[in-house]
C-alpha cells in the first residue's frame, strides 16, 4: 500500500499542493493579525487564549478541508469523469488497493496540513501578540493543554470531514458537486453565534468525521464489482 501511494504521489506531482499550502497558511496568518486592528471598537476580538486557538484551528480546518475537496477531484474525480480510472483498473492490482491508496494519501496530507498549518499559525500569532496585545492576560498552561488536546481530536475529526465531499462528487462525477459541498459543509461548521459554533463542541465534528470514514468505506465496498460507465 505505501508502494502504491509514493507511485501516486509520483503520477500527481503535488508541488502545487504544497506551494498552496504554504500560501494559504501565510494569508490564515495575515488574516487573523489584522483582525483585531480592523475592529473598529475598543472590544477585544478574542476573549481569552482559548478563543483565539480555537479561530485559529477552525480557521485552519476550514481551508484545508477545501484543499481536500480539490484533491479528491483531482485524484479520483477527474479519474472517473476523464474515464482514466478505466487505464488504471487494467493493472493487476485490486481496484479497492488502488482508491484505497488515493484515499490515503489524501487523509494524510490533509492531516498533515491541518497539523503543520495550526502550529505555524499559532506561533507567528503568538509572537505578533506579544508585541501587540490582541489576546487580554497571559496564556495559562492548563488553558493550553485543554486547546491542544481539542484542537487535535478535531483535526483527526477533520480528516474524515474531508472525505465527505466524495459522496457528492461521486453521484455525477461532478468537480464542482466535490468542491461546492466541502465549502458548504466548512460553512455549516463554522457557523457560530457569541460563544458557540457547531465545531466548537467536539461531538459535533466527531460525528462528521465518522461519517466521512463511513462514506470512503462505502465507496471502496462494491468497487471490484462495479463496471465504470
Amino acid at each position: 500500500m505505501l508502494r502504491l501511494i509514493q507511485l501516486e504521489m509520483k503520477k500527481q506531482k503535488l508541488g502545487w499542493y504544497v506551494r498552496g499550502a504554504c500560501i494559504a497558511i501565510i494569508i490564515v496568518s495575515i488574516f487573523l493579525c489584522i483582525l483585531p486592528i480592523m475592529k473598529d471598537t475598543g472590544e477585544k476580538v478574542f476573549t481569552g487564549y482559548e478563543d483565539a486557538l480555537s479561530v485559529v484551528g477552525l480557521l485552519v480546518r476550514a481551508v484545508f478541508t477545501v484543499f481536500a475537496s480539490v484533491l479528491l477531484s483531482k485524484l479520483i474525480i477527474d479519474e472517473y469523469k476523464n474515464k482514466t480510472i478505466n487505464v488504471m483498473f487494467t493493472y493487476p492490482i485490486e481496484r479497492k488497493k488502488l482508491l484505497m491508496a488515493k484515499m490515503l494519501l489524501i487523509l494524510s496530507l490533509t492531516l498533515a496540513t491541518i497539523i503543520i498549518g495550526t502550529f505555524i499559525v499559532i506561533l507567528i500569532f503568538m509572537a505578533v501578540n506579544s508585541y501587540f496585545h490582541f489576546v487580554p492576560g497571559q496564556p495559562e498552561g492548563s488553558v493550553l493543554l485543554h486547546t491542544g488536546i481539542q484542537l487535535f481530536i478535531q483535526t483527526l475529526s477533520a480528516g474524515g470531514i474531508s472525505l465527505i465531499p466524495l459522496y457528492f462528487g461521486m453521484r455525477k462525477k461532478s468537480v464542482s458537486a466535490t468542491i461546492v459541498s466541502s465549502v458548504i459543509i466548512t460553512m455549516l461548521l463554522g457557523v457560530n453565534s457569541p460563544g458557540f459554533s457547531l465545531s466548537s463542541n467536539v461531538t459535533v465534528p466527531l460525528i462528521f468525521g465518522v461519517a466521512g470514514f463511513v462514506i470512503a468505506y462505502l465507496s471502496l465496498r462494491n468497487i471490484d464489482k462495479t463496471d465504470i460507465i
